[in-house]
């Protein structure tokens, strides 16, 4: 450990050395190697506006997407959002998707679906949950799934009463 008793209380001797982090600081202020946001406390990931993916995505946190995406999105079990000035040309599996920009392709979502008032999705939609504000755009399918309760008897289970009573 360090020993406050062995640094001297003495004033760098050049002006190079007066611009390193000094831990005196307060806990407020960033230091030189700090990034200026900190997406990774809450899992979440952010494509910029000035990228443009070809390929596919898939991944284990929640994700932004501000730039051009042409290819499969498979975030199952997480967040997607499209960004103001995102653009996805997709077909896209994820917990929960929210659309603030364009998305074209299918929409696979085990939660729900958000399209905003300036967002736009061209594609078919299976999902739990949807809300469409005014002013969005859509055009496709709906479908909803509903979730199947521990209690409720299954498909099979139905079939095989219907069967008993001809």
């Amino acid at each position: 450990m360090w020993n406050k008793q062995s640094q001297p209380d003495v004033p760098p001797a050049s002006p190079s050395q007066s611009t390193q982090w000094q831990p005196s600081q307060p806990a407020s202020a960033p230091s030189a190697g700090a990034r200026p946001s900190t997406p990774t406390a809450r899992g979440l990931s952010n494509l910029g506006a000035s990228l443009e993916i070809k390929g596919k995505i898939s991944g284990e946190e929640d994700l932004q997407i501000d730039g051009k995406v042409e290819g499969s999105v498979a975030l199952n079990g997480q967040r997607l959002t499209v960004g103001r000035s995102g653009q996805i040309n997709s077909e896209v599996w994820a917990r929960e998707v929210v659309v603030y920009g364009q998305l074209t392709g299918n929409v696979h979502a085990s939660d729900r679906v958000e399209i905003k008032k300036d967002g736009s999705l061209t594609g078919d939609i299976m999902t739990a949950r949807i809300s469409i504000e005014d002013g969005a755009y859509f055009k496709g399918r709906i479908e909803i799934e509903r979730t199947k309760h521990p209690h409720s008897k299954s498909d099979s289970d139905v079939a095989e009463l219907a069967g008993a009573a001809n």
